[in-house]
């Protein structure tokens, strides 16, 4: 079973006393330049085409949210580089401006729990900008780890994993798309009400309101629920990067791991041609019937009229996992076997739980955890799901900030399962501890940043004896903790150059 790169792009809501939605673009950029941790800022953005898509072709322009539009309209601002303002961190993530979101991309991981660990660690970048950002500014700053401002504006929590391109558009989008729309009954963050489509009280996911269409390249208008963008973050001859955009932000990081390794059990699966195969009628409308249905059946059409439902779905994954990757107890630990066979043992196990023992389940489950809350509210102030309040209870419960965020307060009446702990936080963004290409990355903001010219995802950029020379990263080579033993650029040049050409890949 192939071990999967993944990483996770969560744009973060702002919100700044005082200032509006017509200067959002720049006090986030604003806010990511007062970061005030070590960092590199050298973006290159040479193999970036957010216009190309996976069906092989390229779009003539992508679409732009008109709200958006309207705000920025008649305003100049510098070039885009500047507005974005990246900032590379030591342990090799990125932390940015988006369209007016401060963005943390994680390191690459191969394993999800590490991935997820990673991600919380995001907040902490986030939570220190926002104190110095209140400093200077001598406003209040919040920033909450959500996907919607309940105003018509949806912000993302994107995915990233790695495969090779011989599998392609159409197997990966088949393989896929079934387990996006399934996989929010055990990942979603909770929304109250809905803000485009058929009312409710209360869904399972913040970006069901904002699908669109089964698949494009589209990210700010027009979504979909499988995103096309052909944006490898490696050689594209041999690289495919399925980005997901369809995924809500999650404050609980065994949610995160969860949501991550429900995507890579469905790509395992296709990598042997053994994915279960269900064709949905409408994945769009599936997705949003999923994420309303307070009854719980979750039940989904199929091409030719005939029903299933999501949680028969996963369950298809499960057993077809079993039966390819010979999935038991005692696989080392570490490994996408044991990795897989933990997954598929805790979704059963929740799957039990949403109607037998919802009180354990809404302990590992945003949505459920944060809707118990609620319920809790209404309960004591003797109100109901038309309370307007609730909406800014909701908003809370994704507030980063420890000493105001509702989601912590739930953590610390033991109402959720722990979180890790601040010391741990703080030491990965020290360094990416599994040997990926963001080590590397990271190494080189480290201990060389003087001589490094530009990083991305795909390469980093030295100068050296007054030449610019370009380091591959792989996405399936070990990076060893040696590395840090270099005493000198050169040195770290040769030595990528050499576990680039060498046979160290991943299994």
């Amino acid at each position: 079973m192939l071990k999967i790169l993944a990483g996770i792009e969560t744009e973060y809501g702002l919100f700044i006393e005082g200032r509006g939605a017509e200067e959002q673009v720049d006090d986030a950029t604003a806010f990511v330049r007062a970061y005030p941790g070590p960092h590199f800022a050298g973006w290159d953005y040479r193999y970036e085409s957010p216009r190309a898509d996976l069906r092989g072709f390229s779009v003539s322009r992508l679409q732009v949210d008109p709200i958006d539009a309207k705000f920025d309209s008649g305003v100049f601002r510098s070039s885009d580089p500047d507005i974005r303002s990246d900032r590379v961190l030591p342990n090799g993530a990125r932390f940015y401006n988006d369209h007016g979101h401060p963005e943390y991309s994680t390191p690459e991981c191969w394993g999800t729990k590490e991935l997820s660990v990673q991600d919380a660690a995001g907040e902490i970048v986030l939570l220190d900008t926002a104190k110095v950002m209140e400093r200077e500014t001598d406003r209040k700053v919040s920033v909450y780890k959500n996907n919607t401002d309940f105003h018509g504006a949806s912000y993302g929590t994107h995915e990233s994993y790695s495969m090779p391109r011989a599998v392609g558009f159409e197997r990966i989008y088949g393989a896929v798309t079934p387990m996006l729309v399934s996989r929010q009954i055990l990942t979603g963050a909770g929304k109250v009400g809905a803000e485009k489509g058929q009312s409710c009280a209360y869904q399972l996911s913040q970006r069901a309101d904002f699908f669109v269409e089964s698949f494009n390249t589209e990210t700010l208008f027009r979504r979909p629920v499988f995103n096309t963008r052909d944006e490898a973050h490696a050689d594209p001859r041999d690289w495919i990067r399925v980005h997901i955009i369809s995924g809500d932000a999650n404050m609980i990081p065994s949610c995160t791991a969860r949501k991550v390794g429900l995507v890579k059990l469905a790509l395992a699966l296709e990598m042997t041609k053994e994915a279960p195969l269900w064709k949905l009628k409408n994945p769009v409308e599936a997705f949003q019937n999923i994420s309303r249905d307070e009854s719980y059946k979750f039940e989904v059409q199929l091409e030719g009229g005939s029903w299933t439902t999501a949680q028969e779905i996963l369950e298809s994954y499960f057993s077809a996992a079993e039966a390819v990757f010979g999935l038991r107890p005692g696989f080392d630990m570490g490994t996408p076997e044991a990795e897989a066979f933990d997954l598929i043992g805790e979704c059963r196990q929740l799957l039990q739980d949403l109607t037998e023992c919802p009180e354990r389940f809404s302990r590992s489950v945003d949505w459920a955890a944060k809707k118990k809350m609620l319920e809790h509210f209404m309960a004591e102030e003797g109100s109901d799901w038309n309370d307007p309040s609730l909406r800014a209870f909701d908003l809370e419960y994704h507030n980063i900030d420890p000493a105001e965020g509702l989601y912590f307060a739930l953590l610390e009446m033991d109402a959720v399962e722990s979180s890790p702990s601040m010391e741990t936080l703080q030491e990965c963004l020290k360094q990416n501890r599994e040997g990926t290409r963001a080590m590397a990355r990271g190494m080189a903001v480290s201990k060389f940043k003087e001589s490094v010219v530009s990083l991305s995802w795909r390469s980093i950029v030295f100068r050296d004896d007054n030449k610019d020379i370009e380091v591959l990263l792989e996405p399936d080579q070990v990076y060893p903790a040696q590395l840090d033993e270099a005493q000198d650029v050169g040195t770290f040049i040769k030595w990528i150059q050499e576990i680039s050409s060498s046979k160290a890949k991943i299994d």
